[in-house]
């Protein structure tokens, strides 16, 4: 474990990564975050350097992992132009990228960090904070497969579950369509629950009765009673839900599919968006639904 680790984004999931792998003995040198308090108080407790810049982490580490928010923030890091991005110490680093981003984001990336000497692969979770910090992501890795056995050590300290999918890109999709068929389940329990209460129904026995039927479901689980008692602290956004909502909406489009439950659902996280309360979890959406809950 000599290889020194670096972390570009270092929010809820990317901190607890951090966490997980210094527990686990790996040399963590450098974490860096645009949000600059967020990396200060990370780099104190992790005995490491807050870098200034992406390129101050890829300096000062052989392998950065990158766990950025959207597509902006992966040309930022990734930007040909920006003497501070992460391709101006590239050579012979290798770069693990985490977030949900379009497919042609990350084969954008590993063009990019190829071109500049390094090697690149993502690695897309399936997976919240909780398992983020307890090393039991679902992980999905795209790039060539000599860079990802090179990561597997690594990514094992991570993960409970970890897969080759295939080449860059390729786990991109896979992950857009986890997501999608996600953020569908969650809307559809909200409106089931929803319509339960607005009839006068039990709401916990009726969320019993779905455990038991056909209605049963993951997000039941994890969202069911927060829509019912309305807890919608966040562990993944309903802006993110929206987020990855239109990019499996743009890869139907691309192949030429229509989608409607998938497009009702995208437009459901984007009233909550729109309305103020993107940074609600997934199970806000639930807000739109019962009686009452939206004035």
């Amino acid at each position: 474990m000599t290889s020194r680790i670096g972390f570009v984004g270092v929010g809820r999931m990317g901190a607890n990564m951090a966490r997980r792998l210094k527990d686990k003995g790996y040399n963590i040198t450098a974490v860096q975050d645009h949000y600059a308090p967020a990396s200060e108080s990370l780099a104190k407790e992790l005995s490491c350097e807050a870098a200034s810049s992406p390129a101050r982490a890829a300096e000062l580490s052989d392998i950065v992992l990158t766990v950025v928010t959207d597509e902006a923030a992966m040309d930022d890091i990734f930007s040909e132009t920006n003497p501070s991005s992460l391709l101006a110490h590239a050579k012979s680093r290798l770069f693990i990228n985490f977030a949900t981003v379009s497919p042609e984001a990350h084969i954008k990336a590993e063009t990019l960090v190829e071109k500049n000497g390094g090697s690149n692969l993502e690695a897309l979770m399936a997976s919240s904070i909780t398992q983020a910090r307890e090393g039991t992501l679902y992980l999905m890795c795209g790039g060539k497969k000599p860079v990802f056995e090179k990561a597997h050590t690594l990514l094992e300290a991570l993960s409970s579950k970890l897969l080759y999918i295939g080449p860059a890109g390729d786990a991109a999709k896979m992950k857009a369509l986890v997501n999608m068929v996600m953020n569908c389940n969650t809307a559809a329990l909200a409106e089931g629950l929803g319509l339960g209460d607005a009839l006068g129904l039990d709401v916990t026995m009726l969320r019993e009765v779905f455990s038991q039927t056909g209605a049963a479901s993951r997000v039941l689980e994890t969202d069911g009673e927060d829509m019912q008692t309305r807890d919608h602290e966040c562990y993944f956004s309903a802006a993110h839900a929206a987020k990855d909502s239109g990019i499996a909406l743009n890869l139907a489009q691309s192949a030429g599919l229509q989608l409607p439950l998938a497009q009702a659902t995208f437009d459901q996280y984007q009233r909550l968006v729109e309305t103020g309360k993107g940074e609600l979890d997934k199970s806000g959406v639930a807000e739109l639904i019962f009686k009452g809950r939206m004035k």
